[in-house]
């Protein structure tokens, strides 16, 4: 078994910055990336909007860079997936990797939230090449274009209300036959004139050709029509699941099941912290996940740095069954 002062569950921005403050502060950190360097971010075709890149940059360029700061100052990084937490005894923590088994004196967890997929053939192969799922993120790129909206809820109007500054039109499938939006949404996106609705109907693929979005199949659910429709660019609202089900009933978690923290980015357990998508729902940005790594990085700084006296040395060998 190996000791680490801090362990850092996923490789997002959030993680790539918690990693850059831990190890900089002279504290031993591992990062634990998961299966994807980077998280959602590295899948990202262009990056318009993190400062300091005037020109733009690109999702896997951002976090190599990320990585590559945080390994200058003595991060560590473990290419794998967490398969088992026991934060139930107190510090220091166990941590098991698929290969590896750590105690740390403090975790943060930054594993992130996924988007739910359609699952529909083409949606993967396009991701970042036509479909998205993150208006603020992409919408830019869709300047004049017409784009299609998934969902029906209330992400979905606001995504879609957002995209209209860019977009030439912009249209909303929806399964059902009427929205589960707010009446207020409603009554704005019904008021936009960029705004159109396609009820009872699903995605059945995404087409595309030179690399790019092109078209997409629909099926109404009630005729079984198939009919194929024009479009540059496939937005999908459908609802994220945050990844918390490793931490079990170990970590307290709101209705939606994201984490819940204090205002210093505290878990329920103390000298467990969490940033990034695992607790934010509202906002899910590059930056704010960065803004919410750094966070979590001082305040675990200054609780360790509180307990100095009280830390066993990262020498000392433990047995494994210990």
């Amino acid at each position: 078994m190996k000791r680490t002062r801090v362990i850092i569950i996923g490789s997002g921005p959030a993680g790539l910055t918690a990693a850059l403050y831990t190890a900089r502060a002279q504290l031993s950190t591992v990062v634990v990336t998961g299966k994807l360097l980077g998280g959602q971010i590295s899948t990202t075709h262009e990056v318009e909007n993190f400062p300091g890149f005037p020109d733009g940059t690109t999702g896997p360029e951002l976090v190599e860079n990320m990585r590559m700061q945080a390994e200058k100052f003595g991060a560590q990084f473990l290419y794998e997936s967490v398969t088992e937490v026991d934060f139930t005894k107190g510090t220091p923590f166990r941590v098991k990797t698929d290969t590896e088994e750590y105690l740390a004196d403090s975790v943060i967890v930054t594993i992130g939230a996924n988007p739910r997929e359609i699952g529909v053939p083409g949606e993967r192969e396009f991701v970042g090449r036509g479909v998205s799922y993150c208006a603020t993120c992409d919408g830019f790129f869709f300047r004049g274009k017409d784009i299609t909206v998934v969902g029906g809820g209330d992400s979905a109007l606001q995504e879609g209300l957002f995209l209209t500054k860019f977009g030439k039109t912009v249209n909303v499938i929806h399964r059902r036959d009427q929205l589960r939006a707010s009446i207020a949404l409603q009554t704005r996106a019904f008021d936009n004139p960029k705004m159109t609705f396609t009820y009872d109907t699903v995605v059945k693929e995404i087409k595309g050709a030179d690399g790019v979005v092109k078209s997409i199949l629909l099926e109404n659910v009630k005729t079984g029509q198939i009919t194929e429709k024009p479009t540059d660019g496939v937005f999908v609202f459908i609802g994220y699941d945050p990844n918390s089900r490793l931490f079990g009933t170990q970590l307290a978690l709101r209705p939606d099941g994201y984490v819940r923290i204090n205002e210093l980015m505290g878990t329920n357990v103390e000298g467990v912290f969490a940033a990034g998508e695992i607790h934010d729902s509202q906002f899910r940005q590059a930056i704010t996940a960065a803004g919410d790594g750094c966070k979590a990085a001082l305040t675990a700084i200054n609780w360790l740095g509180e307990r100095e006296s009280q830390l066993q040395p990262l020498e000392e060998a433990v047995p494994a069954g210990d």
